[in-house]
């Protein structure tokens, strides 16, 4: 629902139009920046390269978010429960880059017993496959055999990814997708992970807070770095250690 102050509206007929300065982003609710536009490629890696992102249900016009603070995690300092290290040894899950986006993005947009996901509308389905197609967006997957059981999927512009959304459908298959891929992205120098905002399951593995100016200032030179060609494919040894 939003109150208070209006946010700025964006014209749908200009991808290019710029968004309003970060700084002016509601209080109430959190982070909300702007309404409308499109979900154009341009217009979405704009937006993240400005700390931006959308978020809306299906029968609202577009939101654009920037939260403050923001959460984000530091591939090198992933952290790992007793209980998941033991997991990952036993290796239950096949994982892989890439191989099936579309199938992650749809097990994220189902129904879920805490309600979540159903943000993920047809529009918005459209507009990450394209960014797929085009190499920004990236995909990690948990097989158990031919079946995807879990996953998760971002936005990777230079060395900085944005994640999005994971699912499961198996125990622990996300939580082992996401450790293989904070791996990967680790042995490719990637400098952060957007996790956009708090929640208690990223801070256990290592996920903190920033001022939303902090963050915008570190993830600067990550931006500007060469990005790793798509499609990605995991790498043998460190990216995959659980040690």
């Amino acid at each position: 629902m939003l109150s208070g102050q209006a946010p700025f509206w964006l014209d749908p007929r200009d991808p290019d139009a710029p968004f309003p300065p970060v700084a002016l982003a509601l209080r109430d609710p959190d982070g909300l920046l702007a309404v409308g536009g499109d979900l154009s490629p341009r217009r979405l890696i704009n937006a993240y390269r400005q700390g931006i992102f959308p978020w809306y249900s299906e029968g609202q016009p577009i939101l654009w978010w920037s939260p403050d603070p923001r959460m984000v995690l530091e591939p090198s300092r992933l952290q790992l429960s007793r209980s998941l290290r033991k997991t990952l040894r036993r290796a239950p899950y096949r994982i892989t880059f890439d191989r099936d986006f579309a199938g992650v993005i749809d097990g994220c947009a189902a129904p879920r017993r805490d309600g979540e996901g159903t943000w993920i509308t047809p529009e918005m389905r459209a507009a990450y496959l394209r960014l797929h197609e085009l190499g920004y967006a990236h995909s990690a997957e948990a097989w158990a055999g031919e079946d995807l059981v879990g996953g998760l999927y971002g936005v990777a512009i230079g060395r900085m990814f944005f994640g999005e959304s994971m699912f499961a459908r198996a125990t622990d298959a996300s939580k082992i997708a996401f450790v293989h891929l904070v791996r990967q992205l680790e042995a490719w120098d990637f400098g952060l992970i957007d996790c956009q905002v708090e929640t208690g399951h990223l801070a256990r593995f290592g996920a903190v807070t920033l001022p939303r100016a902090e963050f915008i200032r570190r993830m600067q030179p990550l931006l500007a770095q060469p990005p790793v060609p798509a499609p990605w494919t995991p790498m043998l040894g460190r990216s995959a250690d659980p040690a």
